[in-house]
């Protein structure tokens, strides 16, 4: 099993390879995870820039002590994944942001789709939006990920109409589709941006309009997928099919 992953602001080499890993993620490596002397782990500020240590000690209840020699920098993947996510009703936003973060999406936009149910306004949009950046946080420790994915502002149907132009590959999981996305044919570098409906499905002129942006729909199978759970097993094709799961 690899490291733990504990997450700083900055990670560098401090006097003699000496660095105290305290606040909150000291607190849980040493009084929940229970590290000890000789134990390994790994720092990130998960943007990429990780560093393998050693425990040496602990000092209370929220202080490790690590040897800490070398950083590393980890590129960014090719092509890049962003999962454009219609928002869900209730918690499914956060379990689409946490199966997505595993999986190995590097960017995700909350898209406030016509069909959603849930809107975004105000200080409770900013409220949900922390949540998804706070879940793909852990998910991105739990799945042991040095490079966290981003989780952008929620988007309008032209904003996301916008990234689509722009991309490489724009897919919308759509079942007018005619492609199975299995079969699509993907860039080995670029961006990648795929668009995942409500579930009430993407409105005819939001496809109308992703469409002329240079999108085109996809179907992932036979069954229908929540929205919640669509994003991730598409991420999962475009993955395999890439190469970067190879």
């Amino acid at each position: 099993m690899t490291a733990p992953v504990f997450v700083v602001e900055h990670v560098e080499v401090g006097g003699g390879g000496r660095y105290v890993l305290d606040g909150p993620e000291g607190r849980h490596a040493v009084s929940v995870k229970r590290l000890r002397a000789g134990e390994d782990v790994v720092l990130t500020d998960g943007a990429g820039r990780w560093a393998d240590c050693v425990v040496l000690g602990s000092e209370g209840k929220d202080r490790l002590i690590l040897q800490l020699d070398s950083v590393h920098e980890e590129p960014a993947e090719q092509p890049r994944v962003t999962v454009v996510q219609a928002l869900p009703k209730g918690d499914r936003g956060e379990l689409a942001v946490e199966t997505m973060t595993e999986t190995g999406v590097d960017a995700i936009v909350p898209w406030a789709a016509s069909r959603c149910i849930t809107q975004w306004k105000g200080e409770r949009g900013q409220k949900a939006l922390g949540k998804w950046r706070a879940t793909a946080r852990e998910a991105g420790k739990q799945s042991r990920r040095v490079r966290f994915p981003e989780v952008a502002e929620a988007a309008t149907t032209k904003q996301v109409a916008s990234l689509l132009a722009g991309a490489d590959f724009a897919a919308v999981l759509h079942e007018s589709g005619d492609t199975p996305l299995a079969t699509a044919d993907l860039p080995a570098t670029g961006e990648i941006v795929l668009v995942v409906g409500p579930e009430g499905g993407v409105a005819p002129e939001e496809l109308a309009l992703f469409e002329e942006a240079g999108a085109r729909a996809y179907r992932l199978g036979r069954s229908v997928l929540r929205t919640s759970t669509a994003g991730t097993a598409a991420a999962a094709v475009l993955l395999t099919r890439t190469g970067r799961w190879s």
